[in-house]
């Protein structure tokens, strides 16, 4: 290969991140492919995948990319504003109709990845339709794959353990609730006595595909438990929050980052008076999200991750009588918590970790995902890049002595024996000086369709051979990876043990500003772009029309840098 554009490049999914990744390859003149099991593009927001009652967690506008208006959300009045899944899916489809026609393979299953013997990959993948095997090559890869695909169901609830136990109704995972549903919905109860009564569900989750569906369920006349431990936390609120502050960088600000770059950061997390305002803050913001919803002080929808300590959290908006919080304040959903369903006790009962049974003729689980990566490489390959988590190989004492940290929540032991290395949440440190392998989407943020793009444009650079700011050897690529996760130990109790790996190689949860602005400057480029002074950089509107583009500003990069070098050899 003479050049990187003479690179054959497999983005491996078609959901948000494999798509806006494709977009800009292509305008840098990267030669693509696209691959996914899906029929549609759009990933978890696919048209087979979305299911009724899905709802976008964010405000309307945070899941877009910069080439691309959005319309406006479909159902206002029934979502508070915000975006339903139908709205994320058509939005999915156009973009791909407009950019990446013919470039993506469909309903074609990934079954394995490896490197072969003169440096390529090699992608075995399996058409779902004709189960025809065969093998891509590709001189490139990047993986989209996402964290959201394959379901995780605990074996004491799946289908073949309800079958064993007598348990007559539909169990499945809710990513299965669209081919389910008219099941669910015909569902009828049997009494004793022969009377034909509504179906009592039961939904096992406390996160929003769980929320969702109960409300979904609910709204449609249906009789709804839901059963959890700990729920979501929630941003919620009785009238619109301005976009000065729901759309700027005032709750990154707020939340600590790796590095602290501002005196206005270092002053409210390292200092006692900063401290104390960072969480009285984020207390208030809780407690009146719980106040919008007139949530009981002794109600378990109280039993929630800390909007602060944790990236559990889903944005409720205003107020919405037909919401799960609205529907649970209503009785029109019940909850059995902060209890854990552990396995079938007859033909229609559910046992429950306190003792209880609860009368059940469906059970759905909201049971979350395992990660996308597993089954993809065998030990060898998965070893050489360096893809999987591991037990932590380094230290970092005396880090990150911030007195907003000063106080962490108790955590599971298991939690401080999780690392990745992975760089920038982009790429596995082992591999970083090939230069062809990278992972887009694994990142958990709140803005996904502004870090999917400019984690698209460093991708592209970094293929490029571009001149970045990047760890001169694997080596240290491997220090700055393990000192992330220490720092995501340290921030973040616990939470690596509940999202999968595939999508959690790095958290900015609220901090995904601060991590763009990295990856800008990784690539010499302007960063804190919504500008403002001294006094209102804080609240200026993060807009997408600051990086719409950053594909040109790349390439005057580039050429500069030609530029010189012929300058210099002359």
């Amino acid at each position: 290969m003479t050049s990187p554009l003479d690179a054959t490049v497999g983005i491996l999914g078609a959901g948000a991140a494999g798509l806006i990744t494709a977009q800009v390859l292509l305008k840098d003149g990267f030669d693509v492919q696209l691959v996914t099991r899906d029929s549609s593009p759009g990933g978890v927001w696919a048209r087979e995948r979305v299911y009724p009652g899905l709802t976008i967690n964010n405000v309307h506008g945070e899941f877009r990319f910069s080439s691309l208006p959005m319309a406006p959300p479909s159902k206002t009045a029934e979502t508070g504003g915000r975006l339903t899944g139908d709205d994320m899916c058509a939005y999915m489809e156009t973009f791909a109709d407009t950019f990446l026609s013919g470039k993506i393979r469909f309903r074609t299953e990934i079954t394995a990845i490896r490197r072969a013997a003169d440096e390529s990959w090699q992608v075995t993948v399996q058409d779902r339709q004709t189960a025809v095997q065969e093998t891509l090559l590709f001189t490139h890869i990047v993986l989209c794959t996402g964290g959201c695909s394959n379901p995780s169901v605990p074996a004491y609830l799946s289908p073949a353990t309800a079958a064993a136990a007598g348990f007559s109704g539909p169990v499945f995972h809710t990513s299965k609730f669209r081919d389910h549903l008219d099941e669910v919905l015909n569902t009828k109860h049997i009494g004793t006595d022969g009377i034909v009564e509504d179906a009592s569900i039961v939904v096992v989750g406390g996160g929003k595909s769980a929320q969702d569906v109960s409300a979904y369920l609910a709204n449609a006349g249906r009789k709804v438990t839901a059963v959890f431990e700990t729920t979501d936390a929630i941003l919620a609120v009785s009238t619109p929050l301005p976009d000065f502050i729901r759309k700027s960088r005032f709750l990154g600000i707020l939340s600590p980052h790796i590095e602290l770059k501002t005196r206005l950061e270092r002053f409210l997390h390292t200092t006692w008076l900063g401290s104390k305002l960072v969480h009285l803050i984020w207390n208030k913001i809780a407690a009146s999200s719980l106040d919008a919803y007139s949530v009981p002080k002794d109600s378990p929808l109280r039993n929630a991750h800390s909007l602060f300590w944790g990236i559990r959290t889903n944005d409720e908006g205003c107020y919405r009588a037909n919401s799960f919080y609205g529907l649970v304040g209503s009785g029109k959903i019940q909850l059995a918590a902060p209890v854990r369903a552990t396995g079938f006790r007859d033909g229609n009962s559910i046992a429950l970790s306190d003792g209880r049974t609860l009368s059940a003729d469906a059970l759905i689980l909201a049971t979350g995902y395992t990660s996308s990566w597993t089954d993809l490489f065998d030990n060898q390959t998965a070893e050489e890049l360096g893809i999987k988590r591991h037990p932590p190989q380094k230290t970092f004492a005396h880090t990150w002595e911030y007195t907003s940290l000063a106080s962490p929540p108790v955590s599971n032991p298991e939690g401080q024996l999780q690392a990745s290395s992975i760089y920038r949440g982009l790429v596995p440190a082992k591999n970083i000086e090939k230069r062809d392998f990278a992972i887009n989407g694994a990142v958990f943020t709140t803005n996904n369709g502004y870090s999917f793009e400019v984690s698209a444009h460093w991708i592209s650079s970094y293929f490029l051979r571009d001149r970045m700011r990047l760890p001169s050897s694997a080596e240290e690529a491997l220090v700055s990876a393990e000192r992330n996760s220490a720092w995501l130990r340290k921030r973040f109790p616990d939470m690596l043990l509940w999202v999968n790996e595939s999508y959690s190689s790095n958290l900015a949860f609220w901090t995904w500003p601060q991590l763009v602005d990295e990856l800008l400057e990784d690539m010499y480029l302007p960063s804190m772009r919504s500008g403002g002074n001294w006094l209102t950089w804080p609240f200026k509107v993060i807009d997408l029309k600051e990086i719409v583009n950053l594909g040109e500003e790349r390439q005057s990069k580039r050429r500069g840098l030609e530029l010189l070098k012929l300058s210099l050899s002359a």
